[in-house]
């Protein structure tokens, strides 16, 4: 939870708004999630939400009015959410069955992964790339209310998919190739996790990564890991990935 100042402290339920204005003291319009306001969470006038502009500051609003359609609150103060990760994370997750990909990005944005990108491989079964864009509105939706429940102060990116060629030649910083043929090359994550500013991983879909593809992605500077001694569902994987990157970096406390 972000420190108190000017006496608030923020709401139960924090909501991310596109083109959000928010300035203390002035009214913002809550218009676009009234709905959820009044029929589904039953606020009152007089409640105080917190409401995120996706920069990494928080404002706790005070409702003020609250009609069916309409909405409008009062900013209270401006905070900084201490919740996000010092350390830079982009989860490339080879496209996986509807919901195994959704799951991956719900429970990686409340871990704390900053990017997301699909990738398609030679064992993706969701294809082409076309098909892929028409989920995006949907996924976008995840992250967001991923954010929100786990209280997030910036949105992930779900950015456009890419063939496995493709990613290979994209990442930041230090890039990690979790594959379960690694066990006999890695007894662990890099130990260079724990001063990186900015981590990619790569994680497979469901029948794995072939050896080519690994073979490719070492040549081109991904280091192959183990996630342990057992073979991990790739969903499995990508969270469990994501989730000791984020502990060796600090970013769990």
């Amino acid at each position: 939870m972000p420190g108190e100042k000017g006496g608030e402290t923020c709401g139960d339920h924090w909501f991310f708004l596109s083109d959000l204005r928010a300035v203390p003291g002035r009214q913002v319009d809550l218009a676009p999630i009234s709905h959820q306001l009044r029929n589904v969470l039953r606020l009152e006038r007089g409640s105080v939400i917190t409401l995120l502009d996706g920069s990494g500051a928080a404002y706790p609003t005070r409702i003020e009015s609250l009609d069916a359609g309409k909405a409008a609150g009062r900013v209270v103060a401006k905070q900084l959410v201490g919740s996000e990760p010092g350390m830079e994370l982009t989860l490339f997750q080879c496209v996986l069955k509807r919901e195994r990909f959704e799951w991956v990005l719900q429970k990686g944005t409340e871990l704390g992964v900053s990017r997301f990108v699909p990738v398609i491989s030679s064992r993706t079964v969701v294809r082409p790339a076309a098909r892929l864009l028409s989920k995006y509105q949907r996924w976008g939706a995840i992250v967001r209310e991923a954010a929100e429940q786990s209280r997030r102060g910036r949105l992930p990116a779900v950015e456009d998919p890419l063939h496995w060629d493709e990613a290979l030649d994209q990442g930041a910083g230090l890039r990690l190739l979790a594959w379960e043929e690694a066990c006999g090359n890695s007894s662990g994550l890099h130990p260079g996790i724990a001063g990186a500013r900015e981590v990619s991983v790569l994680v497979g879909p469901e029948g794995g990564i072939s050896q080519e593809e690994a073979t490719a992605a070492t040549e081109r500077g991904w280091r192959p890991i183990s996630l342990g001694p057992r073979v991990l569902r790739a969903e499995t994987a990508a969270v469990a990935a994501a989730t000791v990157v984020l502990h060796l970096s600090g970013a769990l406390g």
